[in-house]
């Protein structure tokens, strides 16, 4: 059953009683991913996060299949969820057995049962730190109101998180959230740095970065902060 503009505003007025309750970010992020499954009745909803390596790590899951999308998207270095928290917009795959966009990745879903995935970029200090996704073992053309809905959800994610960290006290997700920051900012620097020295648009710039990091087996951050440091050196 698709998701009505009805559904949406039941499902977020009650959702938005979260942040006035009693309960830890942790708990109210995975009461959020409960209802985001519930409310898409897909067979997995769940919420990544990035980290000092930029690899997206999976903080809440509403089913075991949900691990599928985090393991393949890091093996294979491709997928709609990266695709999202790269380029920043919304992601929609309605069937990755004819989506070419990331051929390695798809091909390996399809193989675990997940068919198509609709991927949100999650909001902070106008950067991308995490994506809430949902995922579908059977091929499904998202609607608007399914696109209207993720979005909500995620900007709800976004809110509670920000209140996490500006309490007094971190809990462990705020700290992880922390670190993905400190990270980000420095991978920004050394994109525009690079998009100012060879004139290439940010996705190129970023995948230069990303595939030195690969190649070179090291982690993205420390590649990137390497770069800033000799550029500043030199000046």
């Amino acid at each position: 059953m698709d998701i009505t503009l009805h559904d949406v505003h039941e499902a977020l007025v009650k959702l938005g009683t979260l942040r006035f309750a009693e309960m830890g970010v942790e708990d109210a992020i995975r009461e959020i991913v409960r209802t985001t499954h519930n409310m898409f009745t897909v067979d997995g909803a769940g919420l990544l996060l990035t980290g000092s390596s930029e690899e997206l790590r999976t903080v809440a899951a509403s089913d075991d299949r949900f691990a599928h999308l985090e393991e393949l998207q890091i093996e294979h270095q491709e997928g709609p969820c990266i695709e999202a928290f790269d380029t920043k917009v919304l992601v929609s795959a309605t069937d990755l057995e004819s989506d070419h966009r990331w051929p390695r990745f798809s091909r390996a879903a399809v193989a675990r049962g997940v068919r198509a995935v609709l991927a949100s970029p999650l909001p902070y200090d106008q950067n991308a730190v995490g994506v809430v996704a949902v995922v579908s073992e059977k091929s499904r053309p998202w609607t608007a109101e399914s696109e209207l809905a993720l979005l909500a959800f995620t900007d709800l994610a976004a809110l509670l998180i920000v209140s996490s960290m500006l309490s007094e006290t971190h809990s462990e997700l705020a700290s992880q959230l922390q670190g993905a920051l400190n990270t980000r900012q420095i991978v920004e620097q050394a994109k525009g740095m690079l998009m100012e020295r060879h004139a290439i648009p940010a996705r190129t710039a970023y995948e230069r970065l990303r595939a030195q990091a690969r190649s070179e087996r090291r982690k993205l951050g420390v590649v990137c902060a390497e770069l800033v440091q000799r550029a500043e050196h030199r000046n």
